[in-house]
């Protein structure tokens, strides 16, 4: 059955760790085109093979235990780098430097610009060349940039390197999410997706006991915040050499599988209905994205929660501060950030493979940083109300598990190469856009109140609250589309989603497989590994 798809309307569930059915599978070249996916070349070059459940389920763990810490180590040095500006804020860096005016919020949104301008080049290459030697160089790249700016002392040259510091992390997040759609089936992709977004949360804690230490070193020949650049920028590079070496660029290519592990790894995905790797860039693919209405509204909705999140990101340890706190006690009370970031990311997740419903949740977490909101901005700030002041920050630090909520949620909702990785750099052009916007909201001079960022941030945070709503019941439409599609077609209008399973349900009796045999789609209909954008693939089933 493993050549044999048959998508389901019925079964929404994106269900954790999600396995192909018990009963044994059996690999079968599909009917490629000249435009197919490089895996469906792959699969006919090596023909047929048999698997089970549990050979299957050993693939899968071996993915994990490899990809995984590698993609999971790229996005926390990318944060940890990303957010040394913030560590250096408390120790000199604005006095140090001379930064006056909106200058050290510039520096926060510079970043941003140069991930937005270099977007659609990371999503060409991510196409065009083999995935893990881009990651790998890029990781090289930025963590030089980010050791190089010990050696900037002004706001011009602090501004020139924290922008190729950004032109080069651009890469980062589009192909973290590049490799999970690659090695991953789509009802394993959310808890993958929220695990390396949990690198956001783990930063905070590293990297403030790293700068605590860090912070108390004194020298007559470096300013503190030039040892933190040193040190973050340094073990970036060594991570990044380790990366090129072990990441493969594609199920296909993964040398420390052995062939059949490779045909079970590809094959596996075809239930996916979005393709593996094509290296090879369409334009109509590509188009489609800029026209794809639940493209543009999920672009809105990252947005949204990326212009609060931005502006907490890099005043978050002066805001702690102008509560009444000294420097290094800014540091240490920012660290529960991170704990409660992983939380709400990872459980987050949780709940929606448990409850399959990603828009009511995304709804529910942004009530927290709501009431977080309110609280910093109606609390009168004195020694009294320090801890309530800090309850607020805190509910508004759950605001870190809606983007990756709307990662996984576009991820999982697009086919077709190009399309996923163009999908990918709007979703991230998004984030960089409100990433700009945030730290422009505040100003060194409005504090400690920060009042004009802080209710820019409420606004933001109920407009999420509201897409969380309204995106689920386009997607409805979407799937009653593709139904009609279907039937047009002669196909099924209800058909089952064996990628979005539960584990109960893969693991179903002889009869019950036989019985789904009798009414799935041939391997000559089969669309899994045909490079088909989703809009244009009636099989593809919308999860909401």
């Amino acid at each position: 059955m493993a050549g044999q798809y048959t998508p389901s309307s019925a079964a929404h569930n994106d269900h954790a760790d999600a396995i192909t059915p018990a009963r044994e599978r059996t690999a079968r070249a599909p009917i490629i085109s000249s435009d197919a996916d490089k895996a469906a070349k792959f699969i006919a070059e090596h023909g047929e093979v048999a698997f089970d459940y549990e050979e299957e389920k050993r693939v899968l763990k071996r993915i994990d235990m490899r990809i995984l810490p590698l993609i999971l180590g790229a996005y926390f040095f990318q944060q940890l780098d990303k957010s040394s500006l913030s560590y250096a804020s408390i120790f000199g860096i604005i006095e140090d430097a001379n930064l006056k005016g909106l200058e050290y919020s510039w520096l926060g949104s510079i970043l941003y610009f140069a991930q937005l301008i270099f977007q659609p080049l990371a999503a060409f290459l991510l196409v065009k060349l083999p995935t893990g030697k881009v990651i790998g160089t890029a990781i090289i790249c930025w963590g030089a940039s980010a050791a190089l700016l010990a050696a900037c002392t002004n706001f011009p040259s602090l501004l020139a390197l924290r922008f190729l510091l950004g032109s080069f992390e651009a890469m980062i997040a589009p192909s973290c999410l590049a490799v999970t759609q690659m090695w991953w089936r789509r009802s394993e992709q959310t808890l993958r997706t929220s695990y390396w977004n949990a690198m956001n949360g783990l930063t905070f804690i590293v990297g403030s006991l790293v700068t605590y230490g860090l912070g108390h070193i004194v020298s007559e020949n470096i300013y503190r915040y030039q040892t933190i650049f040193i040190f973050c920028g340094g073990i970036t590079v060594i991570f990044g050499i380790v990366f090129i070496i072990l990441m493969p660029d594609s199920p296909m290519e993964a040398k420390y599988l052995n062939e059949r592990e490779q045909i079970i790894a590809v094959e596996r995905l075809r239930a996916n209905q979005m393709g593996v790797a094509s290296r090879k860039w369409k334009w109509d693919h590509a188009k489609e994205t800029f026209t794809d209405f639940k493209t543009l509204l999920w672009f809105l909705l990252v947005t949204a929660i990326s212009i609060p999140s931005g502006g907490i990101s890099s005043f978050g340890n002066l805001i702690i501060k102008d509560f009444g706190y000294t420097n290094f006690d800014a540091i240490l009370f920012s660290m529960p950030t991170g704990v409660i970031q992983i939380i709400a990311i990872i459980g987050s997740a949780w709940l929606s493979t448990r409850y399959s419903r990603k828009g009511l949740i995304i709804t529910g977490i942004s009530v927290f940083p709501i009431i977080g909101t309110i609280l910093m901005l109606t609390v009168p700030r004195n020694a009294g109300n320090k801890g309530v002041l800090l309850l607020g920050y805190y509910l508004v630090q759950i605001l870190g598990a809606i983007t990756p909520m709307v990662y996984a949620w576009s991820a999982q909702n697009t086919g077709g190469d190009t399309k996923k990785k163009t999908s990918s750099a709007m979703m991230f052009m998004g984030m960089c856009t409100g990433n700009i916007i945030g730290p422009l909201l505040y100003n060194t001079a409005d504090a400690p109140l920060y009042r004009p960022g802080l209710i820019a941030n409420l606004i933001m945070f109920v407009l999420v609250g509201i897409l969380g709503q309204v995106i689920p019941m386009y997607l409805m439409f979407l799937n009653k589309w593709h139904a009609k599609q279907r039937e047009d077609l002669g196909k099924l209008a209800n058909i089952v989603d064996e990628s979005m399973m539960r584990k109960r349900e893969m693991q179903d009796s002889k009869a019950g497989a036989l019985e789904q045999n009798e009414h799935s789609t041939s391997l000559e209909d089969d669309n899994g590994l045909q490079d088909l954008p989703d809009l244009k693939n009636e099989d593809f089933i919308y999860v909401y």
